[in-house]
């Protein structure tokens, strides 16, 4: 089953805690702090695996969760850091965020990496809090919350031309006679539901990736038929094959066929437009096909229009075709897939970007303040509420944050309840 579309949940490992412990030695009575940190979490990593053709595997497995790393332990004993959960994907796989569609990863070559969800690091513990006024101080942290996010894998097929046209004009039978691709034809429309790849060598011995492409419908940019299903695998593309049915067998006019593919190129996606296009006018074998060629060329009425007659199924005019398919490769470079302003960069590391506040206050229904904000629950998930020294350190945090007096503004007094997360404090003045 070919799968190019598919949404999982990511998320990095959890550092491990720090600890609180003394060295307890004969003969020494205060040996001091010797509490370790924990080890760093382990990041998700996907890597480009060129043995990879779909996104089926991620049918089966939509959580990706790494391991968290490893407590520390007495005597300065830090914890092991995890080592990072790496997943392969196919060549061609878009990595964007299922919250706001921002593009987190591109991995189109073999050995292709990109962090997608950073591991926590690991809780300082209690020999890190040493100072001249607090020499044996009870206090650790707990380690740092991973990152984690839904994010949406786009499969583009990477192709260096694209077979474009509508149902049954003929793409899966010239694909299938230029290349050792195998792809399945029928009499009847759709009959390719997935993208095939083919490659192909010609006489010069250059040679070129070839895709045949699901068929077009009018709508096809606003999902009608196969829809968006097709149009994601024609981006990468550098040469457009526009296969044309010349014969008019199917009841259609050729030049509106042209007319209504382009227009769907251009609906989905303004910078198809600005590719090299092919005409292939396909079926040439079939009567009426050179006065329906004729007539094509006066509609369009450009003369510098690249057009080669052929017919797939008697194999003829194929090497003129194939010859300058090869030739517009030599001179056409790569089209970037998202437009990038000259101080934007198309991200390969997921990184959170949360509000300009570090801390939110809302009020809810049984008059309890909640305290929310990426900042303030890390600061919170990190801070050991078993020790009292710890608990002062997350009070003085919050204090520097400015949260008191906010609160104050907003109306707390004193023996309100203030909840963050699942947990509720008193609100003491």
């Amino acid at each position: 089953m070919f799968v190019d579309h598919v949404k999982v949940f990511v998320k990095g490992g959890d550092g491990g805690n720090g600890i609180v412990a003394f060295r307890r030695e004969k003969y020494i009575a205060y040996g001091g702090p010797s509490g370790g940190d924990g080890g760093k979490g382990a990041n998700v990593v996907f890597i480009v695996d060129e043995g990879l053709r779909t996104l089926m595997d991620f049918r089966y497995q939509r959580h990706f969760k790494a391991p968290r790393g490893e407590h520390g332990g007495s005597k300065n004993m830090h914890g092991r850091s995890a080592d990072d959960m790496v997943v392969k994907v196919p060549p061609g796989t878009v990595v964007t965020s299922a919250e706001d569609g921002r593009v987190i990863a591109d991995l189109v070559e073999h050995g292709q990496t990109a962090v997608i969800a950073k591991g926590g690091r690991g809780g300082r513990g209690n020999s890190r809090f040493v100072s001249p006024q607090n020499p044996a101080p009870e206090l650790s942290e707990m380690g740092e919350p991973g990152s984690e996010l839904e994010i949406v894998l786009e499969l583009k097929v990477l192709a260096d031309a694209g077979l474009v046209g509508f149902p049954s004009v003929g793409k899966s039978t010239l694909l299938s006679v230029v290349s050792a691709a195998k792809p399945k034809i029928a009499d009847y429309h759709f009959t390719t539901l997935v993208p095939n790849l083919g490659m192909v060598e010609i006489e010069d011995g250059r040679g070129f990736a070839l895709a045949d492409l699901p068929g077009l419908i009018e709508g096809a940019h606003a999902g009608i038929g196969l829809g968006h299903q097709f149009l994601r695998h024609i981006e990468r593309t550098r040469v457009i094959l526009h296969v044309i049915d010349m014969s008019g067998l199917e009841g259609r006019d050729p030049y509106e066929d042209y007319v209504t593919i382009n227009e769907e190129l251009e609906q989905y996606n303004m910078r198809l437009l600005e590719r090299p296009q092919i005409i292939v006018a396909n079926k040439m074998d079939m009567p009426d096909s050179e006065d329906n060629l004729e007539l094509f060329k006066e509609q369009l009425g450009d003369s510098e229009a690249l057009i080669f007659p052929i017919s797939a199924l008697t194999r003829k005019g194929l090497d003129a075709l194939l010859f300058s398919v090869a030739d517009l490769l030599e001179v056409t470079p790569e089209f970037p897939l998202y437009e990038i302003k000259d101080d934007e960069e198309v991200s390969v590391l997921y990184k959170y970007e949360g509000d300009d506040a570090d801390f939110k206050i809302t009020r809810e229904d049984d008059g309890a303040f909640v305290l929310s904000g990426y900042t303030l629950e890390r600061l919170f998930k990190m801070t050991d509420f078993n020790f009292d020294a710890s608990i002062r350190k997350f009070a003085r945090q919050m204090r520097g944050m400015g949260i008191d007096d906010a609160l104050r503004e907003r109306g707390a007094k004193d023996g309100d309840t203030v909840r963050i997360l699942e947990f509720e404090f008193e609100f003491l003045e």
